[in-house]
């Protein structure tokens, strides 16, 4: 699934290309893309029709385009969504879903296997109501850091897991989250709150810096799925680490590379620079707060 990076290059070429343009008509193909608009989709393009793309906008993974009229376009790509800039006369896309005609230009919304999608966000200029709920994001200057570290140091939970919380910091997803503890050295199930406030910092600071220099690699393809406006693939995955890199040295010690079980998805470390956290053995009782049973 697409992740900041991804997300912040397709926000990028939408605010190169799209903004200041007339909607002048929208073609839904498919509604499940439009399956959050209630109102169904001949409402959706409804309201598109006339308005005037203003900016591009990101928090997190979430892409929204303010119009003129103090609403938004809510975009969420999914595991396969594109926003392409095609020129109207180009040859339509298999899996086109959703069309906005902006003259001399196409803005299409093109999913394969269709969890993305498009809303209408009434009001949703400034922030879209639906993201009050997500976190600012590492890259985000109001970031706030402190707070960050004694969200982390006050959760029982384990380190990946609370980098996966979009509710505490946005935009990171399973691929920068063992990017960015493969170079912090600390194993994804560490607990947050039996880490250093110097352990949190040093996660955060590598999350930015992993996720900087994807974004200056256009992000991480594995396939031809995730694209920019343009429909080309980053290339960040011939600088990852750990991902995807089982059974591979790792390029810091040579250790082969693990993969686990996580979440219903894949966990990358090297087992010797991130060694799992140890058990916390048992308390050893004394005589006075133990007894053996009593023979019945």
């Amino acid at each position: 699934m697409p992740e900041l990076p991804e997300v912040e290059v397709v926000r990028r070429g939408l605010e190169a290309h799209v903004l200041d343009r007339t909607i002048e008509s929208v073609e839904v193909l498919h509604t499940r893309p439009v399956r959050r608009h209630l109102p169904g989709p001949e409402d959706f393009a409804a309201r598109m029709t006339g308005r005037v793309f203003t900016a591009a906008r990101r928090r997190g993974k979430y892409l929204w385009l303010p119009l003129d009229t103090g609403d938004a376009l809510l975009g969420h790509l999914g595991m396969s969504g594109q926003l392409l800039v095609q020129r109207p006369d180009a040859p339509l896309e298999r899996h086109l879903r959703i069309r906005f005609d902006l003259g001399d230009l196409d803005l299409r919304f093109v999913d394969q296997r269709m969890f993305g999608g498009l809303s209408f966000s009434e009001g949703g200029a400034e922030l879209p109501s639906e993201l009050r709920h997500i976190a600012r994001d590492p890259l985000d200057p109001e970031f706030d850091d402190a707070e960050f570290v004694r969200r982390v140091r006050r959760s029982s939970s384990g380190i990946k897991r609370i980098l996966l919380n979009q509710t505490i910091i946005s935009g990171v997803g399973n691929i920068y989250a063992d990017e960015a503890l493969w170079q912090a050295r600390l194993h994804g199930d560490r607990r947050g709150d039996r880490l250093r406030a110097v352990d949190v910092a040093l996660v955060l600071a590598a999350a930015r810096a992993v996720m900087t220099a994807a974004l200056g690699e256009g992000g991480t393809s594995f396939d031809a799925l995730y694209v920019n406006v343009n429909g080309e693939s980053g290339y960040f995955d011939r600088s990852l680490q750990v991902y995807g890199r089982e059974g591979a040295p790792c390029t810091r010690c040579g250790t082969p590379i693990r993969r686990i079980s996580f979440m219903n998805r894949s966990s990358f470390f090297c087992p010797s620079c991130q060694p799992p956290p140890r058990a916390r053995p048992w308390p050893r009782l004394s005589s006075a707060t133990w007894a053996a049973p009593t023979p019945a």
